[in-house]
């Protein structure tokens, strides 16, 4: 439902553009982008980077609806408004931020948060939804510039309804399919997923005290019906601040289930 939630102004964006005007369109998108944002922030929902991008494109979109005449915002709104989000997924991933992974975060233990595998995943599916929105964009471009009479209010042009409207929306749904059926196919092995954490000894513990410590840290860590295996201590630790006799050493293990 958190991401049903961070894609809420487009859903409304998307349902109104062409069937209202569009200074219409975009000001309800841009009232469910604000009050999102107020909402998320205050109750620390996921999605801040997709809450934000909406506020910031549907901002943009509505001073045009008012600067720009109804005929522009009919032959260009679309392609605008794909483009904006485009713009906001790929800006996230770029920075470190994928929106599918702060979804995806909710709920889930710290191990899997800090596994390969789940990084893996949640940038894979964000490149997806990135190529969808590329193409919805692209698509949407074609009428304005191949055919100077279009707009999005078009039922009798092919080119019109198909690349404004059917191609975008088969675009999308093809990434929804293959956000619920990828993660699926991804995580069966998640399981044997090697996961990074850090423990903490003395200076001076022998090698075998720090396996030890680094076997019962894993334990404490795995949830219940799993046990830690294959642990691993890393080369080198590191000093605590302010006390130099303990330090912080970077380990290794695997999950698997326990029949009990």
């Amino acid at each position: 439902m958190s991401t049903l939630f961070g894609f809420a102004p487009w859903i409304v964006y998307w349902v109104l553009v062409g069937n209202v005007p569009a200074s219409t369109a975009v000001l309800a998108a841009l009232a469910i982008a604000v009050a999102g944002f107020g909402i998320g922030r205050a109750l620390h929902w996921p999605g801040r980077t997709l809450e934000l991008g909406a506020v910031i494109v549907f901002a943009v979109l509505t001073v045009l609806s008012f600067t720009t005449s109804e005929a522009f915002m009919a032959e260009w709104l679309q392609p605008l408004g794909n483009l904006g989000i485009f713009a906001v997924a790929l800006i996230g991933l770029l920075a470190g931020r994928p929106f599918v992974r702060e979804f995806a975060e909710v709920g889930r233990p710290a191990n899997v948060l800090k596994s390969e595998l789940f990084e893996r995943i949640t940038t894979l599916l964000t490149w997806i939804w990135i190529a969808a929105f590329a193409g919805m964009t692209i698509s949407s471009v074609i009428p304005p510039l191949v055919y100077g009479q279009a707009t999005i209010f078009d039922a009798d042009t092919p080119l019109s309804f198909i690349c404004y409207w059917v191609i975008p929306f088969l675009l999308l749904g093809a990434a929804a399919l293959a956000s619920k059926v990828l993660p699926d196919r991804m995580t069966a092995g998640i399981d044997d997923a090697q996961r990074n954490t850090t423990f903490v000894a003395y200076g001076e513990a022998t090698i075998d005290e720090l396996y030890y410590l680094a076997k019962e840290h894993a334990d404490r860590e795995t949830g219940a019906g799993e046990e830690a295996y294959d642990v691993r201590v890393g080369g080198k630790g590191t000093p605590l601040v302010g006390d130099e006799d303990r330090m912080s050493w970077p380990s290794s293990y695997k999950v698997r289930k326990v029949n009990r």
